[in-house]
């Protein structure tokens, strides 16, 4: 139910909205093409914000997502908030769904899937601070062009060893498509309260889809400690790893880890090579555009 109200197929509370492309549960699911535009040329993104008891740090992230250009719809999944959330996420005009208790994230994200429309999804969570619109739009930016099918964001405090590889492979933050969450969407009841970002990572490897990972070096998530206090964050922290675990041995994290780390080198040799051709003597009719790839120079 979206704000009280039951969500009919294909519709939103304010009215009829884009349907995206299902997809088989398993395989590549169809709708994996290329973004497709609206009739004013640009693909619009349904955002999901899965929170619970945000209601001091969703303001930051609401502001930087309500009324995006690239956002057509934002709809936060209050997951049994006890501290006013649904309301905060309410009075700023966020769609809420109420889940009708706490079921952690993989519930709420469920959930939010359910009521998905349109291509393409992104994903934000609630507690994030110095977001902005330019991040969002910068995440969203190698999707809608075609060059990745997948991003995937890399936040300015994730752990050390994260921002050495250059990879955080459970971030919260991405834009994918919603034929690739509505193909998981069955499998989902079934995972632990945080298996999502793993579960669906293994999913975008089988299918070999292309990933890119966005620095965005000014934006936070406070760690559980700074948000729960010192035990209960560990014990938070410590049954995150466990779910985490109980979703992929620690053999296929490696595996996730190793996989998204040579997309990044990918995308690094795809950046090194377009740099080599846009030389400072090309002419700006000369630049590589996805409807005018690189080419090499005739002898």
């Amino acid at each position: 139910m979206v704000d009280g109200r039951p969500v009919a197929p294909g519709r939103g509370l304010d009215g009829p909205r884009h349907r995206g492309d299902g997809g088989p549960a398993g395989g590549r699911p169809a709708g994996l093409a290329a973004p497709r535009a609206t009739e004013h040329g640009v693909t619009r993104l349904t955002c999901l914000i899965p929170a619970w008891n945000e209601a001091a740090r969703l303001p930051g992230v609401l502001r930087a997502a309500l009324g995006h250009p690239l956002i057509d719809r934002l709809l936060v999944i209050d997951d049994g908030s006890t501290d006013g959330t649904p309301e905060v996420a309410r009075r700023f005009g966020a769609e809420v769904l109420n889940m009708p208790a706490n079921g952690g994230k993989t519930a709420a994200l469920a959930a939010g899937i359910g009521a998905l429309e349109g291509t393409h999804a992104l994903l934000l969570d609630a507690d994030l601070s110095g977001l902005t619109p330019h991040d969002i739009t910068r995440l969203a930016t190698p999707v809608l062009d075609g060059r990745a099918e997948v991003t995937l964001s890399l936040r300015g405090n994730a752990p050390r060893l994260w921002r050495a590889l250059g990879v955080d492979y459970i971030s919260g933050e991405r834009v994918l498509p919603v034929a690739l969450l509505k193909a998981l969407a069955p499998d989902l009841p079934g995972l632990p309260r945080f298996g999502f970002e793993v579960f669906l990572n293994q999913a975008m490897r089988s299918q070999g889809l292309r990933v890119e990972i966005v620095a965005w070096p000014g934006v936070a998530s406070p760690w559980k400690t700074e948000k729960q206090g010192m035990w209960s964050g560990f014990r938070g922290d410590a049954a995150m790893i466990r779910d985490i675990l109980r979703c992929q041995s620690p053999r296929a994290l490696l595996e996730q880890i190793l996989w998204l780390r040579r997309q990044t080198a990918r995308q690094n040799r795809t950046c090194s090579a377009t740099a080599a051709v846009v030389s400072p003597t090309t002419s700006p009719s000369q630049m590589p555009t996805p409807s005018n790839p690189a080419r090499n120079p005739s002898p």
